[in-house]
């Protein structure tokens, strides 16, 4: 039997954590927003041509959305960007107190968000079975709300991964 060399690679000096377009999760997450915008461009879309096939839009006797739970909720959404951002900083510091406190803050704007996403269903002002205008609304602001209330429980696991 002949002995084999096998050759190896010296992987020593590579960095053990990385950020940006060199994380694996950076690309993962980048899919998953592809994915999800075009989901919610589907859902425009559908909701433009259910507009084009119909005389008036809303349908006759429809109220108008309420805007000041939607504008709320856009503002705390808003909001939510900086504890994400102050959390990024913290990590590429390698600050492991910074990360927890700035997650925190994050899930508790992100929780706030989901709450106030509920009423924004209500803000339409019609329900989901009445027509398609209901229909057509309700899907835009129930998948944007997949969104959200993905976003709360991402924050909620990375928060409980570095406190623990």
């Amino acid at each position: 039997m002949s002995t084999r060399e096998q050759k190896a690679l010296d992987v020593s000096g590579l960095p053990t954590v990385v950020f940006g377009p060199k994380a694996l999760l950076w690309w993962g997450t980048l899919g998953f927003v592809v994915i999800e915008g075009f989901t919610l461009v589907i859902a425009a879309a559908s909701y433009l041509y259910l507009r084009q096939n119909e005389f008036s839009w809303p349908p006759g006797r429809t109220p108008n959305p309420s805007l000041l739970v939607p504008t709320i909720s856009v503002a705390v959404l808003l909001a939510a960007m900086y504890p994400m951002y102050r959390a990024d900083r913290a990590a590429k510091a390698f600050d492991r107190a910074g990360v927890i406190r700035w997650l925190l803050a994050g899930v508790a704007l992100s929780g706030v968000a989901v709450v106030l996403r509920w009423w924004d269903l209500l803000a339409l002002n019609v329900r989901w079975d009445t027509h398609a205008y209901g229909s057509a609304a309700w899907m835009v602001v129930v998948m944007h709300a997949t969104l959200i209330v993905l976003d709360f429980f991402e924050c909620m696991v990375l928060a409980v991964m570095f406190i623990t």
